[in-house]
């Protein structure tokens, strides 16, 4: 059995190494068209930053490697220029010495990746201009920065690469502005939970301009100016990081079928529309694992979860692979971001009847040193009651929550099953009911008819006639730092004494600074006849996603 592999990153060398240790007979040739094979492509930023020093640690394998643990024919600057699916033949140019030759295979696996999205702009070109793919970008970068000795760099997209790049660049001694045409950066999040990771990123210094397209990019011979929708800015050096897109001009090319977005159409053995032509990672087609729609999500997890389900159907294991639910975590200085499932714009496009809640947790409990709280946000099926989309922003804690409700998405889970879940528990580390079992808790008393929510972005709509009953159970401390417009301050431990001067035939909107008190005050209310509705992540989170005002406070308070 012969396998040639098309790119030697993630997937095409994940599967290399999947093919050997089934079968140590077999012959296995990468064809890798760059100068690395099994980089660390998540890593480069931080390289750039100086938190990774050694350039040796990019690079998980090396030809040298390979050949020698798997006995594996590694050849770089080898680009394959055509493929024939008919004759099993793929065509490839050296490019060290310039010759071309033909190799033939009985098993061919594409792996080209994606490349960067080049807007198209006037000046993109310029000197300074630079994108973040490879191991030679990052080199460019590093090289050009410790050479011109830049000052300030604006950054074109607000998406992972863009925000890791901004504080790298910050760490390297720059002033940073990132420019997002979106009204919020970080996708894959709703507005409302990026809107905390803006106010942040501008406290570290980051210049955060949102809602804006750069329009064009002159080269002033004193530095870049960029023109925005809004605005225009100079700048020293600037990077570009729009996203990216499959590549796969070359199986176009070959007859490979694509899809709408361009990527390599496979089934969920991974295969193409030919029967011994595979395709993984960010150039193949993946379904969304809630919504069963195509997408593209080009992460390094499912990448080398494919290539190993390739070799597997290669060497007679059957093996699918059963969809990406886009589970992504995001370090921002000290700050972390995650997301897992779909949002609200998808499950909307979806036409999914969702709903959701938020909560404001503490990461462990409040009365041992050091507790920050987490904002927390789910969707799940209302018709199912499944859990199909969670973020989560704040500090010390996300990550082991956003993977223990990744996997709850992943074995189909209810989202009033996160009640039941027995999570560990010592106070340095959680509190006795862990932040993912506060969720379905407060889930649960939505499903039940015992929490009515409304919304952060329904509040400045709420009548002000006084057809409704607005009130507002903080302290009278609270209320005087900052409140919402015609919201009556009434605290939660004083509410008993004024039940009388509530109108009963009018609806209750209650809101406190997580929802916590509120819910608290509304069992209360509907205890003694009120039609009551709670404010789903409280003031905080109006006030982050509304005004954009304040700092985001996270020191747990009790975690209220």
């Amino acid at each position: 059995m012969k396998t040639v592999i098309i790119g030697g990153v993630a997937g095409g060398a994940s599967a290399a190494a999947r093919l050997r240790r089934l079968d140590e007979k077999a012959e296995i040739i990468i064809m890798e068209r760059g100068d690395y094979v099994s980089f660390a492509n998540c890593g480069l930023p931080y390289f750039i930053g100086g938190v990774i020093t050694d350039k040796k640690m990019l690079t998980l394998q090396t030809p040298e490697s390979f050949r020698a643990r798997f006995n594996i024919d590694v050849r770089v600057k080898n680009e394959v220029v055509k493929f024939d699916p008919e004759r099993n033949t793929v065509l490839v140019n050296d490019l060290t010495s310039g010759r071309t030759y033909e190799e033939t295979y009985d098993d061919l696996i594409l792996s080209p990746g994606a490349k960067p999205v080049i807007p198209d702009i006037e000046g993109t070109d310029s000197e300074g201009v630079f994108t973040l793919r490879n191991i030679p970008d990052t080199y460019a970068i590093t090289d050009y920065i410790e050479n011109r000795k830049p000052a300030s760099a604006v950054i074109i997209g607000g998406g992972y690469i863009g925000v890791e790049m901004a504080e790298n660049l910050i760490a390297a001694g720059l002033k940073v502005t990132i420019a997002e045409l979106s009204d919020h950066i970080i996708g894959p999040l709703d507005f409302e939970m990026a809107a905390d990771i803006h106010k942040y990123i501008r406290e570290k210094g980051v210049n955060l301009i949102t809602g804006s397209a750069v329009r064009k990019i002159s080269d002033t011979g004193h530095g870049l100016e960029l023109t925005l929708d809004s605005q225009t800015l100079t700048a020293d050096m600037v990077i570009m990081s729009v996203g990216v897109s499959p590549d796969t001009s070359l199986a176009a090319k070959c007859g490979i079928m694509l899809n709408r977005r361009g990527s390599i159409v496979v089934d969920k053995n991974m295969k193409t529309n030919y029967d011994n032509i595979y395709a993984v990672g960010d150039a193949a087609e993946v379904h969304d694992f809630i919504t069963d729609n195509s997408a593209f999500i080009p992460l390094a997890g499912p990448a080398n979860k494919q290539g190993r389900i390739a070799a597997d159907n290669i060497c007679g294991i059957a093996s699918e692979y059963t969809g990406t639910q886009g589970s992504s975590i995001l370090k921002i200085f000290e700050m972390t971001a995650a997301a897992t499932g779909i949002n609200e714009k998808t499950a909307k496009a979806a036409g999914i009847d969702y709903d959701k809640t938020y909560i404001y947790s503490g990461s462990h409990a409040g009365y041992y040193p050091g507790a920050v709280n987490i904002l927390v946000k789910a969707l799940w099926d209302r018709k199912t009651l499944k859990l199909i989309g969670a973020q989560i922003v704040g500090f010390d804690g996300v990550d082991k929550r956003i993977d223990v409700l990744a996997s709850a998405i992943r074995f189909g889970a209810e989202i009033t099953d996160l009640t039941s879940l027995e999570l560990s528990y010592a106070p340095p580390f959680s509190s006795a009911k862990d932040p993912v079992n506060m969720l379905g808790f407060v889930a649960q008393n939505v499903v039940t008819g015992k929490l009515k929510q409304f919304f952060w972005d329904e509040v400045n709509d709420l009548p002000r006639d006084g057809s409704v009953t607005l009130l507002d159970v903080r302290t009278k401390t609270e209320y005087q730092r900052g409140n919402i417009d015609g919201f009556v301050n009434i605290p939660l431990d004083t509410l008993r004494d004024h039940l009388d001067e509530i109108p009963r035939d009018k609806p209750v909107y209650v809101h406190c600074h997580s929802g916590m008190r509120s819910y608290i005050a509304c069992r209360l209310l509907t205890g003694n006849g009120f039609d009551c509705y709670n404010l789903a992540g409280g003031w905080r989170l109006f006030e982050s996603a509304i005004n954009e005002k304040t700092v985001p406070e996270y020191i747990c308070t009790q975690c209220r």
